[in-house]
């Protein structure tokens, strides 16, 4: 381990215990033999146990900095795998971050955009409308009058995650190496992923391409609105927004005093996974709470999209498939779907994996979301994976993370709301439009102009074609005259190196004899 990670891990062990959190850290491996000497620390005597343990926690991660950050704003999604009070305190996370400077906001738009921050805007609030873990958020309005969001990267942010980063190699080594379940769980892959989705979001002009995406996607929709980017002022480090107005999705007493209908609200949250992800493969991976809105009474506004995800068509077609046989309780296709797509190994017995998976997945069929322990259902899928030796799949985390925030989402909109019901139609429709005739031909319709344009070289393809099977026949008929002629010139030497033996041997024999 590096000598600058192994620093950055006792310093993080450190947070934990200025903030009160010895009796967690101190229970760790890493922390277990130097135990004792944590009574020599100033921080044992002056370390803040007067917050809650929710306060405390929080304040921990917005000082360890942005990833760990943004491990606490995916926690503060599951409101049912969390205590209360901590729950509450993380849902802080997602758009309160401690702020930076003001005049430090505003050099950087300056510096960026080459003009005085009056030149760029009839107004601009130097008070941060909200602040995150990568970046912050202030209201500005243009000189034609729109009303928008200026969003300013964190100074000095892409070292410190790099560091970070560095710590999960480093920690993902070791558990590729040292724990029984480390490969299997392809550690250092899924770190992999995680980089590459966390450095994309340092990126505001991706993030802005991102954004016109998603709005082509659901224009003119009645479930989902996508604010416009302004790129006449957007930078790599500067993103200038539409602002929207609406109701954060988290405020649930503010929703339920202005009349939300939840129900349809719950609905559509799943709908719009279900279309990024399976008709546009295109997906918002970022959907925490802070970064959705209500148009009352059930549109919804989505901002921030920095993360977002896309899968491959096998990807695409294997869970799609997995989904529709899982909502069909029909666990055996599963199981065959998971060998045959590589995820478990190719010996294993369809008819065991099979019964491993209903074991854990037919008690929450038929159940409202309140009624569902997740977290017991998650348990038993990682208990169920490891049995059959099941890969994590790198590709399919970022998705997962979102499903769980969709879940997560749900629950707390409408917990009566039967997902496996309002997910099943979407999928059914998906397949009986990808597969019927009609999809078949609009397909063979779009390859048609391609096949006409390589049409005229089919002729000279096929002479080519031709003319190389004759000329490989023509190499492997010189290839075995040159072995038979090898294989004559070996026996050659062979039968002369017998005559030698016997006539030094014959020689020997007779020297001895007329001795």
């Amino acid at each position: 381990m590096r000598l600058k990670t192994l620093f950055r891990l006792v310093h993080i062990h450190w947070v934990f215990l200025r903030h009160g959190l010895d009796e967690l850290v101190l229970q760790t491996p890493f922390m277990r033999p130097i135990r004792y000497l944590v009574i020599f620390s100033p921080y044992a005597r002056f370390k803040n146990d007067a917050d809650t343990r929710g306060v405390r926690i929080r304040k921990t991660l917005e000082d360890l900095g942005a990833i760990y950050v943004k491990f606490g704003q995916a926690l503060s999604t599951r409101k049912d795998l969390l205590p209360d009070d901590i729950a509450d305190e993380l849902v802080k996370l997602q758009d309160r971050v401690p702020p930076f400077s003001s005049d430090l906001a505003i050099s950087i738009i300056e510096k960026a955009l080459k003009m005085p921050i009056s030149q760029a805007f009839a107004t601009f609030d130097p008070e941060p409308l909200a602040s995150a873990s990568v970046a912050q958020v202030h209201r500005a309005t243009l000189h034609s009058g729109e009303e928008v969001v200026v969003k300013v990267l964190r100074p000095n942010i892409a070292p410190r995650i790099a560091s970070d980063i560095g710590l999960l190699y480093e920690l993902a080594k070791l558990a590729e190496r040292f724990w029984v379940d480390g490969k299997r769980l392809r550690a250092v892959e899924v770190v992999q992923e995680f980089e590459k989705t966390t450095l994309d979001e340092l990126d505001l002009m991706r993030e802005g391409a991102n954004a016109a995406k998603l709005r082509r996607n659901f224009e003119n929709s009645n479930i989902l609105y996508v604010p416009q980017i302004y790129w006449d002022f957007t930078r790599k480090n500067v993103l200038v927004m539409e602002r929207i107005h609406g109701v954060p999705v988290g405020e649930i007493e503010q929703l339920k005093a202005a009349g939300a209908d939840f129900k349809t609200l719950a609905e559509r949250g799943v709908e719009i996974f279900f279309t990024q992800v399976f008709r546009d493969n295109f997906f918002h991976a970022d959907m925490h709470p802070g970064n959705i809105f209500v148009e009352l009474p059930d549109k919804y506004i989505a901002i921030d999209f920095g993360i977002v995800g896309s899968l491959s068509a096998s990807d695409q077609r294997y869970l799609a498939e997995n989904f529709l046989a899982f909502f069909n309780q029909d666990y055996r296709r599963v199981a065959e779907m998971h060998i045959e797509s590589g995820w478990v190994p190719a010996g294993t017995r369809v008819e065991e994996f099979e019964s491993a998976i209903r074991s854990v997945c037919e008690p929450i069929f038929e159940k409202p979301l309140k009624e569902i322990s997740f977290a017991q259902v998650l348990l038993g899928l990682f208990q169920t994976a490891r049995r059959f030796d099941m890969q994590v799949q790198p590709q399919l985390v970022l998705l997962q993370k979102t499903l769980l925030n969709i879940e997560g989402l749900g629950r707390q909109l409408y917990p009566d709301l039967d997902l496996w019901q309002t997910a099943k139609p979407f999928l059914e429709n998906w397949f009986q439009e990808r597969l019927s005739p009609k999809a078949k031909i609009k397909k063979l319709m779009r390859q048609l102009p391609d096949f006409a344009d390589q049409f005229p070289e089919v002729p000279s393809l096929i002479y080519k074609a031709l003319d190389n099977a004759a000329s490989a026949e023509h190499r492997a008929q010189l290839q075995q005259r040159e072995f038979a002629l090898l294989r004559k010139e070996m026996r050659k030497q062979q039968h002369s190196q017998w005559l030698a033996i016997l006539t030094g041997a014959a020689m020997i024999c007779a020297a001895i004899w007329f001795r």
